[in-house]
């Protein structure tokens, strides 16, 4: 099993920057991959962006050029930097991790982003 625990989230203005971490329980270079998702109010949970375990990164398009996916696997931590924020990126953020092909997540962390 993957345990996991995001922090980081917060209140933020528009145009500002968060980072957001995810403490796993496991060594991350046992976890197939990793990724950030996000649910906004009213919405359906959807995918931000992924890293493997050999460091591949993918993102969504409305992350790209403005969140970047890191981890430092000495720390046992997914990190996600998120900058030039807008209202729209509101939403609880999640850390998932597939581990022996199981899907682990977080409880969430929540980023408000004021106009």
């Amino acid at each position: 099993q993957v345990q996991l625990v995001e922090s980081g989230g917060g209140l933020v203005q528009a145009g500002g920057s968060l980072r957001l971490s995810c403490e796993t329980s496991r060594s991350m270079l046992d976890i197939n991959y990793m990724g950030w998702y996000r649910q906004a109010p009213g919405k359906q949970r959807e995918l931000v962006a992924t890293i493997t375990r050999s460091g591949t990164t993918n993102y969504v398009d409305f992350a790209k050029g403005r969140f970047t996916i890191s981890r430092d696997n000495a720390k046992k931590t997914l990190y996600l930097q998120m900058n030039s924020l807008k209202p729209e990126d509101t939403a609880v953020y999640y850390c998932n991790a597939n581990f022996l092909n199981v899907n682990y997540w977080g409880k969430g962390t929540l980023v408000t982003v004021s106009s």
